[in-house]
């Protein structure tokens, strides 16, 4: 941690930060009236580490990462004096985003005795909002940036298991629909694919006439014809042609 903190004011010293550059990570937006209220020694640090990690700075933060975004408080100065503001303000944010976290500095033992004895004071709820208790301003932010990256990543790793999902639906659909349509005596897969692509459902392929399979797939004149009967003639799927076809189909 401290190797990491020395590289990244090395790197602030050699690179004077730009909030205005842009990074492929995701979004930081601070208010104006947050960041003046600020050391101009932390925004330097804030503005290096989030080049360092591909975020872009447009302090209550909300981060955009994956989709998702995440705000947080950052309470900078602890005053053990005063900290029914404090409170009053995340009770606000609360009711504003979904997702929030409210960061601390406690660098003292007092302050660290204040939040915790205040905390439970005023009754609040573990997690709603989620507290994270920090040393000094440069753990603080490194805190804000992971929790980002971490929510972002979940939020990506369940879009990607929806999708898989999905395709898998996808997949055992066109499996029941090879099924049904090869059911039908002389329709091959390659039949059953090009009805798929160029007609779509089988329902729409049984409402489909004889000329419109024909202009719109490569399947022979007798394929179509065996198509539209299939779906529109019961005298024909009831016939012992189609029963004789069945126990062929079981048989193998």
């Amino acid at each position: 941690m401290a190797n990491f903190r020395a590289s990244c004011r090395d790197s602030r010293a050699q690179n004077p930060p730009n909030v205005s550059s842009s990074g492929s990570g995701g979004v930081c937006m601070m208010r104006n009236t947050r960041r003046d209220e600020q050391n101009p020694s932390f925004i330097n640090f804030i503005s290096s580490f989030l080049n360092a990690n591909s975020f872009r700075l447009n302090f209550d933060f909300i981060f955009n990462c994956g989709g998702l975004s995440v705000a947080f408080a950052f309470v900078t100065n602890w005053d053990c004096n005063n900290y029914l503001s404090i409170y009053s303000r995340v009770q606000k944010l609360k009711e504003q985003f979904a997702n929030l976290y409210i960061v601390v500095t406690l660098p003292t033992r007092e302050q660290n005795d204040s939040f915790v004895r205040s905390y439970f004071k005023l009754g609040m709820k573990l997690g709603r909002p989620t507290f994270v208790p920090v040393q000094d301003l440069e753990m603080g932010f490194e805190k804000i940036v992971k929790i980002s990256h971490a929510r972002g990543v979940c939020k990506r790793q369940d879009v990607a298991s929806k999708l898989r999902a999905e395709r898998k639906r996808s997949v055992q659909g066109m499996d029941v629909f090879l099924r049904v349509i090869t059911f039908i005596p002389g329709i091959d897969n390659h039949d059953a694919n090009s009805l798929n692509q160029a007609i779509g459902s089988i329902e729409a392929i049984a409402k489909a006439s004889k000329d419109y399979i024909l202009k719109n797939t490569d399947l022979s004149s007798e394929k179509a014809e065996t198509i539209t009967r299939f779906f529109r003639d019961p005298k024909f799927y009831l016939s012992p042609k189609i029963n004789r076809w069945e126990k062929k189909e079981e048989g193998r």
